[in-house]
Protein backbone atom coordinates (compact mmCIF):
# COMPACT_ATOMS: atom_id res chain seq x y z
CA UNK A 1 0.00 0.00 0.00
CA UNK A 2 2.79 2.41 0.88
CA UNK A 3 4.50 1.67 -2.21
CA UNK A 4 1.57 2.37 -4.31
CA UNK A 5 1.03 5.45 -2.90
CA UNK A 6 4.99 6.50 -2.95
CA UNK A 7 4.46 5.40 -7.40
CA UNK A 8 1.26 7.60 -7.34
CA UNK A 9 2.74 10.72 -5.52
CA UNK A 10 5.88 11.38 -7.32
CA UNK A 11 4.13 10.28 -10.56
CA UNK A 12 1.95 13.44 -9.13
CA UNK A 13 4.86 15.73 -8.56
CA UNK A 14 6.55 15.55 -11.87
CA UNK A 15 3.15 16.36 -13.36
CA UNK A 16 3.02 19.27 -11.57
CA UNK A 17 6.36 20.39 -12.18
CA UNK A 18 5.73 19.88 -15.88
CA UNK A 19 2.25 22.24 -15.39
CA UNK A 20 4.39 24.61 -13.50
CA UNK A 21 6.52 25.06 -16.75
CA UNK A 22 3.91 25.17 -19.15
CA UNK A 23 2.02 27.45 -17.34
CA UNK A 24 4.68 29.84 -16.60
CA UNK A 25 5.72 29.74 -20.52
CA UNK A 26 2.23 30.77 -21.75
CA UNK A 27 1.75 33.83 -19.04
CA UNK A 28 5.71 34.93 -18.77
CA UNK A 29 7.20 34.14 -22.32
CA UNK A 30 4.76 33.76 -25.02
CA UNK A 31 3.60 37.30 -24.59
CA UNK A 32 5.65 39.75 -26.49
CA UNK A 33 5.63 42.11 -23.42
CA UNK A 34 4.11 40.82 -19.93
CA UNK A 35 5.15 44.39 -18.38
CA UNK A 36 3.09 46.06 -20.45
CA UNK A 37 0.17 43.35 -20.48
CA UNK A 38 0.50 43.33 -16.48
CA UNK A 39 0.81 47.95 -16.27
CA UNK A 40 -2.14 48.22 -18.83
CA UNK A 41 -2.92 50.38 -21.09
CA UNK A 42 -2.21 53.84 -19.36
CA UNK A 43 1.32 52.88 -18.32
CA UNK A 44 3.54 55.08 -20.11
CA UNK A 45 7.37 53.19 -20.94
CA UNK A 46 9.22 54.36 -17.44
CA UNK A 47 6.40 52.69 -15.49
CA UNK A 48 6.50 49.61 -17.70
CA UNK A 49 10.34 49.38 -17.49
CA UNK A 50 9.87 49.78 -13.24
CA UNK A 51 7.14 46.72 -13.89
CA UNK A 52 9.38 44.72 -15.97
CA UNK A 53 12.66 45.42 -13.06
CA UNK A 54 10.48 44.72 -10.34
CA UNK A 55 9.08 41.58 -11.34
CA UNK A 56 12.14 40.59 -12.46
CA UNK A 57 11.53 39.75 -15.88
CA UNK A 58 14.22 42.34 -17.25
CA UNK A 59 15.61 38.40 -16.30
CA UNK A 60 16.70 35.65 -18.53
CA UNK A 61 13.90 32.79 -18.20
CA UNK A 62 15.44 30.26 -17.05
CA UNK A 63 16.44 32.71 -14.21
CA UNK A 64 12.66 33.51 -13.98
CA UNK A 65 11.30 30.60 -13.76
CA UNK A 66 13.72 29.33 -11.04
CA UNK A 67 13.17 32.72 -9.01
CA UNK A 68 9.23 31.41 -9.51
CA UNK A 69 9.99 28.41 -7.83
CA UNK A 70 13.06 29.39 -5.28
CA UNK A 71 10.09 31.90 -4.06
CA UNK A 72 7.64 29.11 -3.08
CA UNK A 73 9.62 27.56 -1.19
CA UNK A 74 12.29 30.10 0.31
CA UNK A 75 10.26 33.26 -0.11
CA UNK A 76 11.93 35.88 -2.69
CA UNK A 77 11.92 39.76 -3.18
CA UNK A 78 10.60 41.90 -5.43
CA UNK A 79 12.05 45.28 -7.28
CA UNK A 80 14.34 47.51 -4.68
CA UNK A 81 14.61 50.60 -3.41
CA UNK A 82 11.48 52.51 -2.42
CA UNK A 83 9.85 49.72 -4.65
CA UNK A 84 10.99 46.61 -2.79
CA UNK A 85 8.69 44.13 -1.85
CA UNK A 86 9.37 40.88 0.83
CA UNK A 87 7.44 38.23 -0.10
CA UNK A 88 6.87 35.08 2.37
CA UNK A 89 7.11 31.46 1.33
CA UNK A 90 4.73 30.22 0.07
CA UNK A 91 5.34 33.00 -2.34
CA UNK A 92 3.41 32.84 -5.62
CA UNK A 93 3.96 36.48 -7.00
CA UNK A 94 3.08 39.63 -6.71
CA UNK A 95 0.32 41.50 -7.86
CA UNK A 96 1.16 45.45 -8.57
CA UNK A 97 -2.17 46.25 -10.01
CA UNK A 98 -3.84 45.66 -6.45
CA UNK A 99 -0.62 46.15 -4.72
CA UNK A 100 -0.41 42.51 -2.64
CA UNK A 101 0.70 39.62 -2.49
CA UNK A 102 -0.89 36.76 -4.52
CA UNK A 103 -0.71 34.27 -1.17
CA UNK A 104 -2.57 37.08 0.47
CA UNK A 105 -5.69 37.24 -1.85
CA UNK A 106 -5.92 33.38 -1.64
CA UNK A 107 -5.56 33.60 1.65
CA UNK A 108 -8.41 35.73 1.60
CA UNK A 109 -10.88 33.91 -1.26
CA UNK A 110 -9.40 30.38 -0.79
CA UNK A 111 -11.80 29.80 2.27
CA UNK A 112 -14.46 31.14 0.52
CA UNK A 113 -14.44 27.78 -2.75
CA UNK A 114 -13.65 25.39 0.61
CA UNK A 115 -16.84 26.36 2.56
CA UNK A 116 -18.93 25.95 -0.70
CA UNK A 117 -17.72 23.24 -2.18
CA UNK A 118 -16.80 20.70 1.40
CA UNK A 119 -19.97 21.31 2.27
CA UNK A 120 -21.82 20.67 -1.13
CA UNK A 121 -19.86 17.85 -2.03
CA UNK A 122 -21.23 15.74 1.49
CA UNK A 123 -24.47 17.12 0.28
CA UNK A 124 -24.48 15.98 -3.19
CA UNK A 125 -22.39 12.54 -2.40
CA UNK A 126 -24.82 11.53 0.16
CA UNK A 127 -27.99 11.97 -1.65
CA UNK A 128 -26.49 11.26 -5.09
CA UNK A 129 -25.29 7.84 -4.28
CA UNK A 130 -28.11 7.36 -1.51
CA UNK A 131 -31.05 7.33 -4.32
CA UNK A 132 -29.17 5.51 -7.03
CA UNK A 133 -28.95 2.70 -5.09
CA UNK A 134 -32.38 3.06 -3.89
CA UNK A 135 -33.49 3.13 -6.97
CA UNK A 136 -31.76 0.09 -8.74
CA UNK A 137 -32.63 -1.82 -5.33
CA UNK A 138 -36.59 -0.79 -6.15
CA UNK A 139 -36.11 -0.67 -10.19
CA UNK A 140 -39.60 -0.13 -11.41
CA UNK A 141 -41.63 0.89 -8.68
CA UNK A 142 -42.75 4.53 -8.22
CA UNK A 143 -39.90 5.26 -5.97
CA UNK A 144 -37.34 4.21 -8.83
CA UNK A 145 -39.31 6.67 -11.55
CA UNK A 146 -39.89 9.80 -9.12
CA UNK A 147 -35.65 9.47 -8.01
CA UNK A 148 -35.14 9.28 -12.65
CA UNK A 149 -37.70 12.31 -12.79
CA UNK A 150 -36.06 14.44 -10.01
CA UNK A 151 -32.42 13.48 -11.18
CA UNK A 152 -33.53 14.45 -15.00
CA UNK A 153 -34.91 17.67 -13.79
CA UNK A 154 -31.64 18.64 -11.29
CA UNK A 155 -29.60 17.26 -14.77
CA UNK A 156 -30.91 19.84 -17.05
CA UNK A 157 -31.39 23.12 -14.55
CA UNK A 158 -28.52 25.53 -14.14
CA UNK A 159 -26.85 26.54 -11.44
CA UNK A 160 -28.08 30.65 -12.29
CA UNK A 161 -31.45 29.89 -12.26
CA UNK A 162 -31.48 27.68 -9.54
CA UNK A 163 -29.56 29.99 -7.36
CA UNK A 164 -31.32 32.90 -8.16
CA UNK A 165 -34.87 31.14 -7.59
CA UNK A 166 -33.72 29.90 -4.07
CA UNK A 167 -32.76 33.36 -3.20
CA UNK A 168 -35.95 34.85 -4.70
CA UNK A 169 -38.14 31.79 -2.29
CA UNK A 170 -35.89 31.70 1.29
CA UNK A 171 -34.25 34.99 1.13
CA UNK A 172 -36.70 38.14 -0.14
CA UNK A 173 -39.86 35.88 -0.34
CA UNK A 174 -40.02 33.64 2.78
CA UNK A 175 -37.29 35.69 4.36
CA UNK A 176 -36.21 32.63 6.34
CA UNK A 177 -32.21 33.01 5.60
CA UNK A 178 -30.13 35.89 5.12
CA UNK A 179 -28.84 36.88 1.54
CA UNK A 180 -25.28 35.22 1.64
CA UNK A 181 -22.38 36.79 3.52
CA UNK A 182 -19.26 34.64 3.37
CA UNK A 183 -18.35 34.04 7.94
CA UNK A 184 -15.37 32.34 8.75
CA UNK A 185 -16.32 28.68 10.46
CA UNK A 186 -14.01 28.99 13.61
CA UNK A 187 -15.80 33.04 13.61
CA UNK A 188 -19.37 32.26 13.89
CA UNK A 189 -20.09 28.85 13.02
CA UNK A 190 -24.00 29.06 13.12
CA UNK A 191 -23.49 32.65 10.86
CA UNK A 192 -21.11 29.98 8.59
CA UNK A 193 -24.15 27.40 8.36
CA UNK A 194 -26.60 30.06 7.64
CA UNK A 195 -24.54 32.09 4.96
CA UNK A 196 -23.62 28.39 3.31
CA UNK A 197 -26.88 26.33 2.65
CA UNK A 198 -28.18 28.12 -0.16
CA UNK A 199 -25.16 27.92 -2.17
CA UNK A 200 -24.71 24.26 -0.85
CA UNK A 201 -28.08 23.77 -2.16
CA UNK A 202 -28.08 25.28 -5.44
CA UNK A 203 -24.57 23.14 -6.41
CA UNK A 204 -25.60 19.84 -4.42
CA UNK A 205 -29.13 19.46 -6.16
CA UNK A 206 -27.14 19.57 -9.54
CA UNK A 207 -24.47 17.37 -9.04
CA UNK A 208 -26.35 15.00 -6.67
CA UNK A 209 -28.81 14.20 -9.77
CA UNK A 210 -25.82 13.17 -11.86
CA UNK A 211 -24.90 11.04 -9.25
CA UNK A 212 -28.12 9.53 -8.45
CA UNK A 213 -28.46 8.35 -12.27
CA UNK A 214 -24.48 7.27 -12.28
CA UNK A 215 -25.15 4.85 -9.14
CA UNK A 216 -28.05 3.80 -10.55
CA UNK A 217 -26.86 2.10 -13.33
CA UNK A 218 -23.58 1.05 -11.48
CA UNK A 219 -25.33 -0.84 -9.48
CA UNK A 220 -27.96 -2.30 -11.58
CA UNK A 221 -25.48 -3.64 -13.44
CA UNK A 222 -23.48 -5.32 -10.74
CA UNK A 223 -26.69 -6.38 -9.48
CA UNK A 224 -26.86 -8.79 -12.62
CA UNK A 225 -23.29 -10.18 -12.37
CA UNK A 226 -22.32 -14.13 -11.07
CA UNK A 227 -20.65 -12.69 -7.75
CA UNK A 228 -23.92 -11.64 -6.75
CA UNK A 229 -26.26 -14.51 -8.09
CA UNK A 230 -23.06 -16.71 -6.72
CA UNK A 231 -24.04 -15.15 -3.22
CA UNK A 232 -27.62 -14.84 -3.27
CA UNK A 233 -27.39 -18.72 -4.25
CA UNK A 234 -25.66 -19.77 -1.05
CA UNK A 235 -28.02 -18.50 1.16
CA UNK A 236 -26.24 -14.81 1.86
CA UNK A 237 -28.76 -11.96 3.86
CA UNK A 238 -29.85 -9.63 1.32
CA UNK A 239 -28.59 -6.93 3.19
CA UNK A 240 -24.95 -8.41 3.12
CA UNK A 241 -25.51 -8.69 -0.41
CA UNK A 242 -26.01 -5.85 -1.28
CA UNK A 243 -23.76 -3.53 1.29
CA UNK A 244 -21.04 -6.04 0.91
CA UNK A 245 -20.44 -7.10 -2.42
CA UNK A 246 -23.12 -4.95 -4.83
CA UNK A 247 -22.13 -2.12 -3.22
CA UNK A 248 -18.30 -1.93 -3.06
CA UNK A 249 -18.08 -3.51 -6.50
CA UNK A 250 -20.19 -0.65 -8.18
CA UNK A 251 -18.87 2.44 -5.86
CA UNK A 252 -15.31 2.42 -8.14
CA UNK A 253 -16.41 4.63 -10.62
CA UNK A 254 -18.46 6.98 -8.51
CA UNK A 255 -15.20 7.06 -6.39
CA UNK A 256 -13.54 8.21 -9.53
CA UNK A 257 -16.09 10.72 -10.54
CA UNK A 258 -16.61 12.12 -7.31
CA UNK A 259 -12.82 12.61 -6.63
CA UNK A 260 -12.84 14.79 -9.99
CA UNK A 261 -15.48 16.79 -9.56
CA UNK A 262 -14.64 17.68 -6.20
CA UNK A 263 -10.80 18.73 -7.34
CA UNK A 264 -12.81 20.44 -10.19
CA UNK A 265 -14.90 22.37 -8.08
CA UNK A 266 -11.81 23.50 -5.43
CA UNK A 267 -10.56 24.83 -8.63
CA UNK A 268 -13.40 27.52 -8.39
CA UNK A 269 -17.02 27.58 -8.90
CA UNK A 270 -17.39 31.02 -10.57
CA UNK A 271 -20.94 30.64 -11.59
CA UNK A 272 -21.86 29.78 -7.90
CA UNK A 273 -19.62 32.11 -6.26
CA UNK A 274 -21.21 34.67 -8.85
CA UNK A 275 -24.93 34.15 -8.25
CA UNK A 276 -24.19 34.51 -4.38
CA UNK A 277 -21.92 37.17 -4.63
CA UNK A 278 -18.96 35.41 -3.26
CA UNK A 279 -15.28 36.02 -3.62
CA UNK A 280 -14.06 33.07 -3.89
CA UNK A 281 -11.41 31.54 -6.21
CA UNK A 282 -12.88 30.78 -9.29
CA UNK A 283 -14.35 34.71 -9.27
CA UNK A 284 -11.27 36.14 -8.45
CA UNK A 285 -9.51 33.95 -11.54
CA UNK A 286 -12.17 35.05 -13.66
CA UNK A 287 -11.81 38.99 -12.48
CA UNK A 288 -7.88 38.57 -12.65
CA UNK A 289 -7.92 37.37 -15.99
CA UNK A 290 -10.08 40.44 -17.30
CA UNK A 291 -8.31 42.66 -15.61
CA UNK A 292 -4.26 40.70 -17.21
CA UNK A 293 -3.72 40.03 -13.88
CA UNK A 294 -1.20 37.69 -14.54
CA UNK A 295 0.40 36.57 -11.39
CA UNK A 296 -2.85 36.04 -9.74
CA UNK A 297 -4.03 34.10 -12.91
CA UNK A 298 -0.76 31.44 -12.94
CA UNK A 299 -1.47 31.14 -9.07
CA UNK A 300 -5.00 30.26 -9.56
CA UNK A 301 -4.23 28.13 -12.88
CA UNK A 302 -1.55 26.45 -10.79
CA UNK A 303 -3.50 25.84 -7.38
CA UNK A 304 -6.59 24.18 -9.50
CA UNK A 305 -4.09 21.96 -11.19
CA UNK A 306 -2.54 20.46 -7.62
CA UNK A 307 -6.18 20.19 -6.36
CA UNK A 308 -6.75 17.71 -9.30
CA UNK A 309 -3.78 16.01 -9.00
CA UNK A 310 -4.26 15.50 -5.22
CA UNK A 311 -7.84 14.21 -5.74
CA UNK A 312 -6.19 11.53 -8.47
CA UNK A 313 -3.94 10.76 -5.87
CA UNK A 314 -6.86 10.34 -3.05
CA UNK A 315 -9.06 8.30 -5.57
CA UNK A 316 -6.17 6.11 -6.17
CA UNK A 317 -5.88 5.49 -2.26
CA UNK A 318 -9.00 4.77 -1.60
CA UNK A 319 -9.20 2.24 -5.09
CA UNK A 320 -6.67 0.46 -3.27
CA UNK A 321 -8.41 0.31 -0.20
CA UNK A 322 -11.71 -0.87 -1.88
CA UNK A 323 -10.19 -3.27 -4.11
CA UNK A 324 -6.63 -4.87 -3.61
CA UNK A 325 -6.25 -5.63 -7.01
CA UNK A 326 -5.28 -2.45 -8.24
CA UNK A 327 -2.61 -2.45 -5.40
CA UNK A 328 -1.20 -5.73 -7.05
CA UNK A 329 -1.19 -4.09 -10.65
CA UNK A 330 0.32 -0.96 -9.71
Amino acid sequence: MLRFLIQRTLRAIVTIVAISMVTFALFFILPANPAQTMCGRNCDAKQIQQTLVNLGLDQPIPTQYTSFVKGIFVGRDYGSGEFLRHCNAPCLGYSYRSNEKVTDILARTLPVTVSVVTGAAVLWVLFGVSLGMLSALRRGTVFDKASIGVSLVGASMQVYFFGLLLLMIFVYGLKLLPYPQYVSLWVDPVGWIKAMILPWTTLAFLNAALYARLSRAQMLETLSEDFVRTARAKGVPRRAVYLRHALRAAINPIVTVAGLDIGAALAGTVITETVFSLTGLGKTAVTAATQLNLPVVLATVLLAAVFIVVANIIVDGLYAVIDPRVRLGA
